[in-house]
């Protein structure tokens, strides 16, 4: 099966803690800084699942998310938006640029990669 999860996100200390968190129940982490190499990074990897900040440089994470949903290797690849963005309306803004599902930061390392497996077809 394939356990690798595409982290798109520009902060460190987040990238290190979201990796910790789900390399420590087995999943396999690559990480892209911005937007563009996020986008070439998961046409490479084919990852299982896609983890997106939306406040990223090069290009924001609804555009990101557009970018991916438009490749068709890619179409059916879950991406879940984790943000800071928790504003009336963001939650279906990122839904609406094609995510499957959002999670708000900061995370909570006691259920984040619970919620995360959610998405991943077969995971548990």
């Amino acid at each position: 099966m394939n356990k690798r999860i595409l982290l798109i996100e520009d902060n460190p200390q987040n990238r290190y803690l979201a990796s910790f968190l789900m390399e420590a129940r087995g999943w396999e982490m690559v990480h892209a800084e911005d937007g563009p190499t996020g986008v070439d990074l998961a046409a490479t990897t084919l990852p299982v699942l896609i983890l997106l900040d939306i406040q990223l440089p090069g290009m924001d994470g609804y555009a990101v998310a557009k970018a991916l949903r438009a490749n068709p290797t890619l179409a059916g690849t879950p991406i879940v938006a984790v943000t800071s963005y928790a504003m009336a309306g963001d939650r279906e803004r990122c839904l609406a640029a094609g995510c499957n599902g959002y999670i708000e930061k900061p995370i909570d390392p006691e259920t984040f990669a619970a919620d995360v497996e959610q998405f991943i077809q077969g995971a548990v």
